[in-house]
């Protein structure tokens, strides 16, 4: 059994930030924390994204604390570009993280610890950051028929880049970013496309401005706080409606058609009985947070969700997400990360934590 204060189990965003913010208060790397990551090398779920996903087409990446990504290539791919940066960025603060490491379970242990069983051993530990994200978990949508589809179905975790989908007809499910993504990448390629949401696209014109963001975020928090599954800030924000975006709609690429009702060996079936066929069912339908392995402290509320209160989880104080509905972006599990460590603090100096 391995002795520490603080695990953190995950290494992307959410996960070094919280590293980051521990070392900067006095914690030492293997001593008083350490880091747990399930994934081959440096980059969180990055590294696993597209390689048409180049860094110049990604949104709304913000640089970890204390170290800024800079004269990075907008033409090459995002995965290596901020696989590379977080590399550097665990050693040059000596983060030390472990992986591949699997975390299989926590649960409660002696002396009002908690214990974390792994595939390289266990730890106990005082306090838990859950910095595990959504990648791991892609939500794959149960429809009439889908196992006698004799083409294709993949997830968006699983999207290879649009030349895979060269004289295909291409049925691509999800309202969000990366289906709208997929379609513009894909079109050109395909032999066909067709864009199939379960509600309208709700398109957002003008700046993001912070008024918005914070509305967003606001909306989300309020939803964790109520105890039930977080939704993504793009679900209550909506798209940018940008130039890209614009020419896709004019030149028919972004048709948006309503949900259909079955699907078929050769396609999908709306309940008018109009059929398209198909050879791919791309299914753009989100992540959900990755979470089962916290599942032994019975922390899921009746909704479905954890009870979150800034980062800490309402019943049980010694377990903070970070990266978890509010903070699931760059900028918010940076922000997550300090206010954890923060929380943390106190907690192990037997001080009162702020509500």
């Amino acid at each position: 059994m391995n002795n520490t204060e603080v695990v953190v189990i995950g290494a992307g965003q959410a996960g070094l930030s919280s590293a980051y913010h521990l070392r900067r208060t006095g914690f030492e790397p293997a001593r008083d924390f350490v880091v747990l990551d399930h994934s081959p090398g440096p980059g969180g779920a990055w590294q696993f994204r597209w390689p048409s996903l180049t860094y110049g087409k990604v949104h709304g990446m913000h640089s970890l604390p204390g170290m800024e990504l800079t004269d990075a290539d907008p033409a090459r791919p995002s995965a290596e570009v901020i696989a590379e940066y977080f590399d550097t960025y665990e050693r040059t603060f000596g983060l030390r993280v472990r992986r591949p490491v699997d975390v299989r379970a926590v649960r409660d242990g002696e002396d009002g610890r908690l214990v974390v069983e792994t595939s390289a051993g266990t730890w106990a530990t005082r306090a838990l950051i859950n910095a595990t994200g959504t990648w791991d978990r892609p939500f794959w949508p149960r429809y009439p028929g889908q196992a006698t589809f004799r083409g294709r179905q993949l997830h968006t975790a699983q999207y290879p880049g649009p030349e895979e989908f060269a004289g295909q007809r291409v049925v691509v499910v999800g309202g969000g970013a990366s289906g709208t993504q997929h379609l513009m990448e894909i079109a050109p390629y395909a032999l066909a496309t067709t864009w199939v949401t379960r509600r309208p696209p709700v398109f957002r014109a003008g700046p993001f401005t912070e008024d918005v963001g914070r509305s967003a975020v606001a909306s989300v928090e309020e939803r964790v706080r109520q105890g039930l599954p977080p939704k993504s800030v793009v679900s209550v924000t909506g798209l940018p409606l940008n130039d890209a975006i614009r020419q896709a709609i004019a030149d028919g690429v972004l048709d948006r058609q309503p949900m259909f009702e079955r699907i078929t060996p050769h396609g999908v079936q709306w309940a008018d009985g109009r059929h398209v066929d198909a050879d791919v069912i791309l299914w753009a339908t989100g992540f959900r947070a990755a979470i089962d392995h916290l599942a032994p402290l019975k922390l899921r509320e009746p909704g479905g969700g954890i009870r979150v209160e800034g980062t800490r989880a309402v019943a049980d104080p010694r377990v903070h997400l970070v990266g978890y509905g509010p903070s699931a972006s760059t900028i918010g599990a940076n922000r997550a990360g300090r206010a954890a460590v923060r929380d943390i603090r106190r907690l192990l100096a037997g001080e009162p934590v702020a509500a």
